[in-house]
């Protein structure tokens, strides 16, 4: 076969190795290994090693030749590319995204351990799916990836048979950023594979609690969709094993089960507690008609409800938690958001109750939290869950309050024969303690963070700066001088965990980044010394959006011009700039929102209020300036609206898409680099009930625009839009379930998953010609080289050997530990090379030769054989 020549050379002053990345069989399944002889099944790489001696090169270019002959040097299985066109799909296979952390846990909100198995536990993340240690929380492992992902609600295993493992998808911390799921799953070999188990159109499961003396007899707990009425939630039942279900409680449309308990001593005798929540855009709601207690004698088949049994408030009731104490059964406990709420004590069965507490501290931000737990071995030991997590030894009397290592805590599994040994639950992830509380694992060890908007900055090498939930803003190396990328390569920055972050054009020292209610923040990384720079100088926490000055929403947009390094900008319900690094601001639009006053009252009631600017309505969402021409500014509303400035903000035109739906949030906005009057949006209004995606074109500024989603699945909504640069036509989405991508300006989409787990992706940016990925529950993803997918479709039908021009690489420190296990996945060193065959035959065989740019063969081992890797 000829040879083939890479007409774009690479500038390389030295090359140790490199690594060529090649074509895979197709899958027989989705749970079918490529390589089952191989650890790292995603990727078909061959390594190049030198022969009997270092290669010293030290030329300025190089070309690479791939010769096809027969030989004793066996290449890899592969299948046949024969057919024509080629397959884009096994031609991009190869590609791989690097999981870059950091590895800081993300919220939790269900735990659960194995009796009788002291380093066993699990745990479900929200977007980041099921994890398991078997080490006593040293190490985690995902269980779920390449069956399924997303927020997890529930997890139970089955006190007769450990092997069996049920999960339920959809978080109960119903926060702003809350995740719903795709129903229920099942495990028969500790979750090593997963199947369908029903629900499917649960959304969110709270509970799940199996029948102790047999696997099949399952009860679920569903909240249901929480952004509007409907049926398929309640109490549900299979005894079946998750074939079927059948809906045994069910109080109204608007109410779902929140908590679930059997009898410890007799599985015929339940307990579940109902609540009446439901979010919008705009609000949060906690309570009401259909809130309240309900118990079964004989297996759900009839249930009472005990809500107005003596002792119990009278006045609405919300969210309510529930416990019953293993050693004497007719002790139950139950916590109640109420406005005489608190802690609530029966001796007889939930018969009579007893108020024991009601202090605001077991009872603050109810909805967020309101579980409580029953010691297994002492009746008088009671836990419950909240900011910080609180143990009572006098049967609920009185309670001190305790920290895990994060905080905000959400779930609690006390082992039943070593009630010392226990894993919680809260907004770090997951951490267990074998001393009662005393000290605790780390969640430093989770690479399941949520994050809300990505950028970079213009070191070198490039760092990647986002806000963690939960936690602070980082600022993470894209690469190492190291093997990984640990604890080590990043560190916080300006802001907090909800902000936009900007880092200087010309200083990247030097970040801004927002916080909550319009906080902005200018630190100087070189002192450490922080400023506030906000547009005005108010905290309105606590209060709602209509006792502000200016309506920050909690998410609100900072960035930079992309023409004038000095120029800021900031949006609230109008957009404020900058040319002093935030030392003074001016207002350059009007009010760009709907400005509806009825949308804008305290979210939170009808018991208690809350208000964190999450809720806060009526303001800019997204904004981005033309690269191309100089004061085109385009903005997006929460409330629907968009509008674009031709002169810099004198004048505003509104520009809204016709065809979007009123009142959809303008997630992201996204400018063209090529075209000033060419922009994107992606909207979502899954927070109304509506989960479709909502992705718009317009190459006319606004006067006409055209819906570009189809082929994205009608309930992955849409979070972001972003244009490869420099690549006409070529477009990535982000949606609830992953990635797509289109060649052809959105006329159509396919999934791009690639080794991406299934997580919600929350915002995507570009640098260099590497794509960086956020996500909400799996921190930061990085693709080190987009050409094999931009060039696929150049490649000729005839050619049976092609490979992809390599992308420019420095000489710099680091390399690639392949798994490194709790750290991130560094940069490779050298040259990352993909390449395609046709025709390939397992007898075939792979050369590579290294020569300059005359054509001249390199020194000491220019001729090698390309090995598979194999470990």
């Amino acid at each position: 076969m000829p040879d083939v020549m890479d007409r774009h050379p690479s500038r390389l002053p030295f090359l140790s190795h490199c690594i060529l990345r090649g074509p895979m069989p197709k899958r027989t399944s989705n749970r079918e290994p490529i390589f089952p002889d191989l650890r790292f099944p995603v990727l078909s790489s061959t390594r190049i090693y030198p022969l009997h001696s270092p290669i010293r090169l030290f030329m300025s270019h190089f070309l690479f030749f791939l010769l096809m002959a027969s030989s004793a040097y066996a290449f890899a299985q592969s299948s046949s590319l024969s057919s024509k066109p080629m397959d884009r799909n096994a031609i991009t296979s190869a590609m791989a995204f690097r999981e870059l952390g950091p590895y800081r846990g993300g919220r939790s909100c269900t735990v659960t351990g194995v009796p009788g198995e002291p380093n066993l536990f699990y745990f479900g993340a929200t977007g980041g799916g099921v994890w398991k240690t078997t080490d006593g929380g040293r190490s985690w492992h995902s269980m779920s990836d390449g069956f399924f992902g997303g927020s997890i609600g529930s997890i139970a295993v089955c006190a007769s048979d450990r092997n069996v493992i049920y999960v339920g998808g959809g978080e109960v911390t119903v926060r702003g950023n809350v995740a719903s799921g795709d129903g229920m799953w099942r495990s028969d070999n500790a979750g090593k594979t997963w199947h369908r188990a029903g629900l499917e159109s649960a959304q969110h499961i709270a509970r799940i609690r199996i029948d102790p003396r047999d696997p099949n007899t399952v009860y679920a707990a569903v909240l249901g969709d929480i952004y509007k009425s409907n049926t398929e939630r309640g109490v549900f039942k299979t005894t079946d094993g998750g074939k079927t279900w059948k809906k045994i409680l069910f109080v109204n449309e608007q109410a779902g089960a929140v908590d679930l308990l059997l009898d410890p001593t007799n599985p015929r005798i339940l307990y579940a507690s109902t609540w009446r929540v439901r979010r919008t855009p705009h609000s949060l709601s906690s309570g009401g008609d259909g809130s309240g207690i309900w118990k079964s004698i004989d297996s759900g088949e009839t249930w009472k409800e005990i809500t107005r049994n003596p002792g119990l408030p009278t006045e609405p009731i919300g969210i309510i938690g529930i416990a019953v104490s293993p050693v004497r059964p007719d002790r139950i406990w139950t916590i109640i958001e109420s406005e005489t709420g608190g802690v609530f004590r029966s001796d007889d069965g939930g018969a009579t109750w007893t108020k024991t507490n009601d202090d605001r501290s077991l009872r603050q931000r109810a909805w967020y939290y309101t579980r409580i737990y029953a010691d297994p071995v002492d009746q008088d030991k009671v836990y419950v869950m909240n900011v910080a997590y609180h143990v009572s030894k006098d049967g609920g009397s009185t309670f001190s309050s305790r920290y895990a290592p994060h905080g905000d805590h959400h779930d609690l599994w006390v082992a039943p024969e070593n009630p010392q040994r226990m894993i919680i639950a809260d907004d770090g992830g997951a951490q267990i303690s074998y001393d009662g509380g005393t000290t605790w694992t780390t969640y430093h060890n989770q690479p399941t963070a949520q994050f809300y908007r990505v950028t970079t900055d213009n070191h070198f090498p490039f760092r990647i700066l986002a806000a963690q939930q939960d936690n602070s803003t980082v600022r993470l190396m894209h690469r190492s001088p190291d093997g990984s990328i640990s604890e080590e390569h990043w560190e916080s920055t300006a802001g907090c965990e909800c902000g936009h972050l900007a880092p200087s054009p010309n200083d990247p020292e030097i970040v801004f980044g927002g916080c909550y209610d319009g906080m902005i923040q200018r630190l100087d990384h070189r002192t450490g010394y922080a400023r506030n720079v906000s547009v005005w100088p108010d905290n309105p926490m606590g209060h709602g959006v209509e006792g502000m000055r200016y309506r920050f929403q909690w998410n609100f947009p900072i960035f930079f011009s992309p023409h004038d390094a000095k120029t800021l900008y900031a949006a609230s319900h109008v957009l404020h700039r900058s040319r002093d690094e935030g030392q003074s601001w001016e207002v350059i639009s009007p009010d760009l929102t709907r400005n509806d006053t009825t949308r804008m009252g305290p979210s939170g009631g009808p018991i208690t209020k809350d208000n964190t600017s999450v809720e806060y309505y009526c303001t800019l969402f997204t904004a981005a300036e033309s690269v191309v021409t100089p004061g085109v500014i385009w903005t997006g509303s929460d409330d629907g609206l968009v509008h674009v400035t031709r002169n810099g903000g004198i004048s505003w035109a509104n520009v809204t898409p016709k065809q979007l739906p009123e009142w959809a949030q303008i997630n992201s906005l996204e400018a063209s680099t090529t075209n000033a009057g060419t922009a994107w949006i992606a909207a979502t209004r899954y927070k109304s009930g509506d989960p479709q995606p909502y992705l718009f074109m317009t190459t006319d500024y606004g006067s006409t625009w055209k819906r570009i989603d189809k082929g994205i699945e009608r309930t992955h909504f849409t979070r972001v839009i972003r244009e490869v640069p420099g690549h006409a036509g070529w477009l990535i989405a982000g949606t609830e379930w992953g990635l797509y991508v289109s060649d052809d300006s959105g006329s159509s989409w396919n999934r791009f998953q690639q080794n991406l787990p299934i997580v919600p992706i929350t915002d995507i940016t570009f640098k260099n010609g590497y794509l960086i990925v956020a996500t909400q529950g799996r921190g930061l993803w990085i693709l080190d080289d987009l050409t094999p997918l931009l060039e696929a479709n150049r490649i000729s039908s005839e050619e049976k050997i092609h490979l992809f021009p390599p992308r420019p690489v420095w000489r710099i420190p680091g390399s690639r530990q392949e798994n490194p296990g709790g750290e991130g996945t560094n940069h490779q060193s050298g040259l990352d090379a993909y390449y395609t065959v046709r025709d390939w035959k397992t007898t075939d065989s792979l050369w590579i030769r290294i020569v300059d740019g005359n054509g001249k063969r390199s020194p000491n081992g220019a001729i090698m054989p390309a090995k598979r890797k194999t470990s």
